[in-house]
């Protein structure tokens, strides 16, 4: 079983910055993929950002530019770099890790972007 940890959401302006991040703990090993998603009220969840082992990312197109996830790995740590926030990134936003047979999910942290 893996564990994940979110924190670092909050109420932020437009414009703005967070950083998110995700602790994992428990069975960390074989964890090849970590990533971000998030869903707004009467949305379906979507993928945000994705990093694999081998430090490959994925950005969906809203957030290319703005938000940059990263992997301390020492830390069994993800990040998710939020900048230039914009009101539509408001969501709860989810850690999702992956090992060949499993997926874990993290319990959300809240993200509010308004003025």
């Amino acid at each position: 079983q893996v564990q994940l940890v979110e924190s670092g959401g909050g109420l932020v302006q437009p414009g703005g910055s967070l950083r998110l991040s995700c602790v994992a703990s428990g069975s960390i090993f074989s964890i090849y993929y970590m990533g971000w998603y998030r869903q707004a009220p009467g949305k379906q969840r979507e993928l945000v950002a994705s990093i694999t082992s081998g430090a490959t990312t994925n950005y969906a197109d809203s957030v290319k530019g703005r938000f940059t996830i990263s992997r301390d790995n020492a830390k069994n740590t993800a990040y998710l770099q939020m900048n230039n926030l914009k009101l539509e990134d408001t969501a709860v936003y989810f850690c999702n890790a992956r090992q060949p047979r499993s997926a874990y999910w993290g319990q959300g942290t809240q993200v509010t972007v308004s003025s």
